[in-house]
């Protein structure tokens, strides 16, 4: 559709056009475009980057996130629904935590979400992609974070080691030889760091673990995201970092979080 057509959509017209190209939830997506687009002109762009294939986050320029709209952009990795079992899960598990780590961050949503209703808590966040990076320190600024650019816990300032009461660690988990089964929205817009966890997919948690009894205080947590089918080996990981291992499930997120308690 020529771009001066584009400037005058209506509601229907733009619910016709998402649904053209392939939106399933064409109506509900109409909805988030028209209420964040602040210009005809910009609408029109929206809609265009929309049907063209762009990640309907990405056009917006943030996801909801545990009520959050956490700003994200391209080439981070969008912040998924299921991963807000894993935020419930450590504040349930650890209600008074006073240090938070999220690690292996993307766009800091886990961390924003926590320093969010844990009171005056003390948060790190830490991604190796700069663009992450970026878009974590606007996303946590709101809370007092901070974030650190490095692989894993070298980013971190080695004065947390042993104060950690909370770390959550969404590690890349899909399997190399899988990665080019994602939906496109996932395998063509977010960066395969955040993604391709390795020949099983857990080489990322392997590294984590190893690593996390240092970090951890006394009791503190290690939370890890991993697929239904990962469950078993990951939770022998953890056991075998000298981690207490327990699973987590949320078969209404199709989610299964990991739990390591350091003795």
């Amino acid at each position: 559709m020529p771009r001066k057509a584009l400037m005058s959509l209506t509601h229907t017209t733009v619910v016709n056009l998402l649904r053209s190209a392939g939106c399933v939830f064409a109506e509900d997506e109409a909805e988030l475009v028209l209420a964040t687009a602040r210009t005809p002109d910009e609408l029109a762009s929206m809609v265009e980057r929309r049907t063209a294939g762009l990640p309907l986050e990405l056009v917006l320029g943030w996801a909801e996130f545990r009520g959050l709209r956490i700003a994200v952009e391209p080439g981070v990795f969008v912040p998924r629904r299921r991963t807000e079992f894993l935020v419930e899960q450590a504040l349930a598990l650890a209600p008074d935590a006073r240090v938070v780590v999220d690690l292996c961050c993307g766009s800091g949503a886990v961390g924003a979400a926590l320093a969010g209703v844990l009171d005056g808590v003390e948060l790190h966040a830490a991604d190796i992609e700069p663009a992450a990076v970026r878009c974590a320190r606007r996303n946590v600024a709101a809370v007092g974070g901070r974030v650190h650019q490095g692989d894993l816990f070298t980013a971190l300032p080695p004065a947390l080691r042993g104060r950690v009461d909370v770390l959550a660690a969404n590690v890349p988990y899909v399997p190399t030889g899988e990665v080019a089964l994602l939906p496109a929205e996932a395998r063509d817009h977010e960066p395969l760091v955040a993604l391709d966890g390795g020949s099983d997919g857990l080489d990322v948690l392997r590294r984590v673990a190893a690593e996390a009894p240092r970090w951890l205080t006394p009791g503190g947590l290690l939370l890890v995201e991993t697929s239904e089918g990962q469950a078993d080996p990951a939770t022998e990981i953890l056991a075998g970092s000298g981690l207490l291992p327990k699973l987590a499930v949320s078969e209404e997120l199709y989610a299964t979080v990991v739990i390591g308690v350091r003795p």
